[in-house]
């Protein structure tokens, strides 16, 4: 965790993601595919300092890196085109150190070299601006030269003691890793591999172990098993004599474990296969294991047995628990996905992490991805109303959220730091996109103020975020950042945490004491700062803890920062004055805590020298390490402080086996240092020797001494310094002036911070100042500008407000929703509070402080309900409303509409929802050849159809965030006729009443009236009814063959009519449901009335007949109204209600309400169902010639 991105993050740069292990990788020509040589890693083992995108995220707690190499592989270290091979990186302090050597993108490179131009490769440079010359000769210069201020060269050749080893048998192999076992130790570990980019997986590996520091190699592949494929070299960081080798999982899973530094191993295999480890940071034998399928195990002896902790755990998101901040060092803390896809926050103990005994920090679900666990404090993110949310745990305590700048906005935000109890972070606001803000807060990483705008920012190999910022070993509180300038990137360098920023003064001279004119803020010194997707051309930058004053660096001088013409800068005063020290691109690494730089230049061409400098890059002395030019691959220094030991990996050809060259460097100094060897140095920034609040007197070697240092013994002296106003930033809600005051921000209440004390009690109250955390002064203006315990003040409650805890404004019926009462000032302590929640329901608190966590209420019916708020402190009072859409989920939805019907007549088209009652819903209409839809807020519509045919109709409902719907066709005639079946009653007990039963008794009435009557089945449509008794509906439609001939005219409609009817009258009709069960179909009542249109002109009967119709309508509504029935007479009233209540959502009391028209027999709108359970049918009426019957029919259209 800790930097993010933070432009090679650490103060050794890449080493961060390497700290403890010793570890190098390395790949060769031939295995490079998309200009990458190392394959793509699974997600979890992403590296540290690399922040993923949209995400809130940092490095892992430290030793991740370091327990396994999984993050070096997961991106490429270096592009290479065929014919080069890749190099290393630089190790941290206290670990091996690589220095990395490749050639600069860009730059022209030979295929093949003649060992006879590797030496004017690296001896002779070009010198556009006065640099070295051939063999290293100054060219002409100016009169202003210096050759004081001048770099020195030695070129005459000096000799290293060196010796060479081949690892032979492995020219093929295109992987290598390598692990120098620790301080004291002479073992060095290396592993090869041949990776096979077409098969995407590893064919062949061998495993070397040296004893004497590198001099020679034995190879293992025999005690290891001849057969068995290696994949990854793990290291225990607290015990680097425990080693771990895990096999290649496409031939077998299992682990091999030494405890003899890699002499002997033992195999266990796995049932499972591991992505990543995770050591505990104390306990040498506890592991965590990331498996590829998401799971989580744990293992207290080694490897050698493991537990599963957690299923669904995500990708890199799981953390050992933090010495200090845990009283269980075995607590493990993880983020894991439910199974409906949320992410939680837990933590459990490593061997009882069951269901019961797991704990759930923070309340609620957190965002995919977002749990960091890092020192003292704990990060989620949760994202509500579209705006993302950050929340920190400090020392395990409760959840508080993040306070930004009221206007920050963040869209995106990474952890860079968290040291010395404090959160250094980088947002991303609303108005930016390729840079970042930095903020630093206070010690509970809850307010945070502004350090430096708008630092530049890149995207990594992997998508991951890198910001240009850089903090300098050594030195608290010292820091390096990019800042973009009016589309201008320029180098600044703070040296009080970002309170105060300037500019790189530029060297005075160049490389030959030529001067050069660059006047601030004009031109300026600009450092690359950031790891690129090759991390071994540009942005290389390196300092240490036991050489703090020593910073080297490539870039350029400008006006900005420049791609080209990079050049190798030293500072030797921690960032005050700075030297040119080579044109081109080198790798440095410390020797001799610091004491002595090596440098080795960026080529593709095969050398043989490197160049040593004992007085911090003023001179140097150039050193040949083998006879042989050598194609470098990387370099691998000795663990520890002292780094006396260095090995150059690398290949005589392109063909040849990896060569191992040991460097000795403890032949180059004379003795070790005493006491007369050393000169004190001041610790300064710019004159000014009050750094951090305390004046720091280091001691550094002389120049002209060669000796050896020996171990760090750090600063000589250190005083603290007395207070002043540049040792204060601004508080939380202030922004500083022109005039160098703190005053409030225009959103800021500097009063609000005494919102949360009562009347009695103290808070304190905010000068606008505070201390810059770490920082050691004393006394002084200390005292006027830290915030003073003042007595809460008596205030009548303001600003109240009242939300939910998710910030949404719907609830789910049933469900607890959590209320959030909130109050910008007032006495908080003795304030009566009463909640009515609109629902009948009424509570009251006596004070704040017991509704921290929210109020929990259910509500047990949807509607859109008035919760109101009322806050009296006996000064005054406050109130507020909060409008809340209680809804359930709407499961699903039925159109119900007839199916067929008459040009020009009225249809109506209702959605029937369940359940019926979902809370405030929207429907959106499409029918006809409407090109835009029709939306309203009620369930039904009315709409006519102008033209004959096929016509589809869609309703889509809004509830919430889901939205469902339903399609129906109806087919729209001048003219048809329908009829009612009934069955026999047997077929009752077989009706499950549901559509897909009533479709396919449809179809075999269907198929059995067209067999007794020889009526086209294009003529007839049968639809079964919902409910019992069993009921359907026919109908009689008029049909135009396809050879064009007229459709039917109504008397041929009203001969099919009457040919059904005495087929059903008859007993003609019937089938079989099942064996030994037969079913009959009749019309209703077995009447033969013929079915008869609403046409323009009737018969005396007819209207004898429509008089008779009207006359029973009102005696039916009659009775029905007086709820009196006469025996003889079917009152249609209580079925058509009992149908209504079925196929009709109750939008209001009067929909629901039956209503029969005196014209009609009975309503239109008789369900069909083609998909769910009901569909309206028909509105037309028809009335009937009584030819054969005195009887009221019970066939009428619908």
């Amino acid at each position: 965790m800790g930097k993010v991105g933070a432009g090679g993050g650490s103060p050794a740069g890449l080493s961060a993601l390497l700290a403890g292990a010793g570890l190098l990788v390395l790949c060769v020509p031939g295995a490079c595919c998309g200009g990458s040589c190392c394959p793509q890693l699974p997600p979890g083992s992403a590296p540290g300092w690399a922040a993923t995108p949209g995400g809130f995220v940092g490095r892992g707690p430290r030793g991740r890196a370091a327990a396994t190499p999984l993050p070096l592989l997961g991106r490429p270290l270096f592009a290479v085109a065929p014919g080069d091979r890749a190099l290393s990186l630089e190790r941290a302090p206290g670990t091996a150190a690589f220095v990395a050597m490749a050639p600069r993108a860009g730059r022209r490179r030979r295929s093949e070299a003649e060992p006879g131009k590797a030496d004017r490769g690296e001896g002779a440079s070009r010198s556009p601006r006065g640099m070295l010359r051939d063999g290293g000769q100054p060219g002409p210069g100016t009169l202003e030269r210096d050759p004081d201020k001048a770099t020195r060269f030695r070129m005459e050749e000096l000799r290293l003691t060196s010796t060479t080893f081949a690892l032979t048998g492995d020219s093929a192999h295109n992987q290598a890793m390598v692990h120098w076992s620790g301080h004291n130790s002479s073992v060095i570990l290396i592993l090869t591999k041949l990776y096979d980019y077409n098969l995407g997986s590893i064919t062949e590996s061998s495993l070397w172990r040296s004893t004497d520091y590198g001099t020679t190699y034995e190879k293992l592949n025999d005690k290891v098993g001849l057969k068995t494929i290696l994949s990854y070299l793990y290291v225990c960081p607290t015990n680097k004599r425990k080693i771990m080798l895990l096999t290649d999982p496409e031939i077998e899973s299992s682990l091999l474990i030494s405890s003899d530094e890699g002499a002997t191993y033992q195999k266990y295999r796995l049932n499972f296969y591991i992505q990543s480890l995770l050591f505990h940071p104390k306990q040498e034998d506890w592991i965590l294991a990331y498996s590829q399928d998401q799971k989580l195990y744990s293992s207290a002896e080694f490897g050698r047995r493991w537990q599963l902790i957690q299923e669904g755990v995500v990708p890199n998101r799981f953390y050992w628990s933090v010495m200090g901040s845990n009283k269980e060092p075995d607590l493990v803390h993880l983020e894991a996905r439910t199974i409906d896809g949320h992410s939680q926050y837990l933590t459990c103990r490593m061997q009882n992490c069951t269901e019961a005994n797991r704990n759930k920090p923070f309340p609620g679900y957190i965002d995919p991805d977002s749990l960091i666990v890092q020192d003292d404090y704990v990060f989620v993110q949760l994202t509500s109303g579209g705006r993302p949310h950050y929340y920190v745990s400090y020392r395990r305590n409760a959840f508080a959220q993040m306070k930004l700048p009221k206007y920050a906005l963040p869209k995106d935000m990474h952890v860079i730091s968290t040291d010395e109890n404090q959160v250094f972070a980088a947002v991303q606001e609303w108005n930016q996109n390729d840079t970042y803000n930095l903020y630093i807060s206070d010690t509970r990483g809850v307010y945070f103020t502004l350090a430096l705008e708008n630092v530049q920012s890149s995207r990594g190999p992997e998508g991951n975020i890198m910001i240009d910022l850089y903090e300098v070993a050594g030195i608290k509180g010292m820091f390096l950042a990019n800042k973009k300038i009016d589309n201008q990137v320029k180098t600044f360098i703070t040296y009080n945490k970002g309170r105060d920023w300037r500019l790189l003064q530029a060297p005075d001279t160049d490389l030959r004491g030529d001067p050069v004119h660059c006047l601030l803020p004009y031109c300026s010194l600009h450092l690359h700062l950031k790891v690129s997707e090759n991390p071994y051309t540009s942005g290389i930058i390196a300092s240490r803890d036991t050489a703090p004053s020593i910073i080297v660096a490539s870039g350029n001088i400008g006006s900005e920062l420049s791609d080209s013409d990079i050049s190798m800068f030293v500072s030797s005063d921690a960032g005050n004055t700075w030297r040119q020290i080579f044109e081109e691109e080198h790798s440095v690494l410390y020797l001799d805590q610091g004491g002595v730089l090596v440098a080795m230049k960026h080529t593709s061409l095969p050398i043989r020298h490197l160049w040593l400098s004992f007085d911090e890059g003023r001179s140097w002395s150039k050193y040949s390490f083998t006879s042989i030019p050598l194609f470098v691959d990387g370099v691998l220094g000795e663990p520890g402080e002292e780094t006396l030991i260095m090995t150059v990996f690398g290949h005589f050809s392109h063909r040849s086996e990896w060569q191992l060259v040991k460097v000795d460097y403890k032949s180059i100094f004379d003795r070790r240092c005493a006491e007369e060897d050393y000169r004190p140095w001041q610790l300064h920034s710019q004159g000014e020797a009050c750094i951090m609040g305390a004046k720091r007197v280091y001691k550094k070697r002389k120049s002209e001494r060669k000796c050896m240092q020996g171990k760090y013994a750090g600063a000589m002296e250190s005083e603290p310094c007395v207070c002043t106003e540049a040792d204060f930033d601004c508080d939380y809600g202030y922004e500083r002036h022109s005039n160098g005051q703190c005053l409030p921000a225009f959103w800021f209440n500097p009063s609000s911070l005494s919102k949360d004390c009562s009347l009695g009690q103290s808070y304190l109250n905010s000068t606008g100042y505070r201390k810059v955390v770490s920082n050691n002064c004393t006394d002084g203006v200390r005292e006027q500008y830290t915030a003073k315990p003042q007595k809460c003040p008596g205030k009548a409650p303001r600003g109240l407000r009242i939300v939910t805890a998710d910030g949404k404004l719907t609830a789910e019926q049933g469900h607890n929703v959590t209320l959030m009462v909130q109050l910008e000032e007032g006495d908080v302590q003795r304030t009566l509070i009463q909640v009515d929640f609109g629902d009948g329901v009424a509570v009251s608190y006596v004070n704040l402080s017991s509704m921290e966590d929210g109020i929990k209420h259910v509500y047990h019916n949807v509607g859109i309900f008035r919760v109101t708020v009322q806050v009296d402190n006996g000064l005054g009072s406050d109130s507020a409303v909060l409008y809340l859409h209680v809804t359930c989920p709407l499961e699903h939805v039925h159109l119900s509409l007839p199916f067929v019907t008459t040009k020009n007549k009225e249809v109506n088209a209702t959605a029937v929802l369940w359940p019926s009652q979902v809370g405030t819903l929207t429907y959106v209409w499409w029918y006809g050849n409407n090109t835009e839809p029709l939306i309203t807020l009620e369930g039904s519509i009315s709409f006519k159809f102008t033209s004959e045919g096929m016509n589809t109709i869609t309703v889509q409902v809004s509830a919430g965030n889901a939205i469902l719907q339903d399609t129906k066709s109806i087919a729209v005639y001048e003219e048809f006729r329908s009829l009612r079946l009934s069955f026999s009653p047997n077929l009752d007990d077989y009706n499950p009443d549901i559509p897909e039963w009533r479709r396919d008794i449809s179809r075999v009435i269907k198929k059995s009236l067209v067999e007794a009557t020889g009526v086209p089945g294009e003529h007839i449509l049968v639809a079964v009814l919902p409910g019992l008794p069993t009921a359907a509906e026919l109908f009689v439609l008029p049909y135009q063959d396809p050879a064009g001939e007229s459709k039917r005219s109504a008397e041929d409609l009203e001969q099919i009519s009457e040919l059904l009817i005495h087929k059903l009258n008859q007993n003609s009709v019937h089938f079989e449901l099942k064996p030994g069960v037969q079913i009959l179909v009749h019309a209703a009542h077995l009447t033969a009335a013929p079915l008869v249109d609403l046409t323009p002109t009737h018969s005396g009967s007819a209207m004898l007949m429509l008089l008779s119709v009207v006359f029973v309508g009102l005696a039916v509504f009659v009775i029905y109204k007086f709820k009196r029935k006469i025996p003889g007479i079917n009152v249609y009233a209580q079925m058509q209600n009992e149908k209504e209540r079925e196929m009709v959502s109750r939008v209001s009391p009067t929909e629901s309400r039956p209503h029969i028209p005196q014209t009609e027999l009975r309503r239109p709108g008789q369900l069909i169902d083609e998909k769910v359970d009901s569909q309206l049918i028909g509105s037309i009426s028809i009335v009937a010639e009584n030819q054969s019957t005195k009887e009221i029919p019970t066939y009428v259209n619908v």
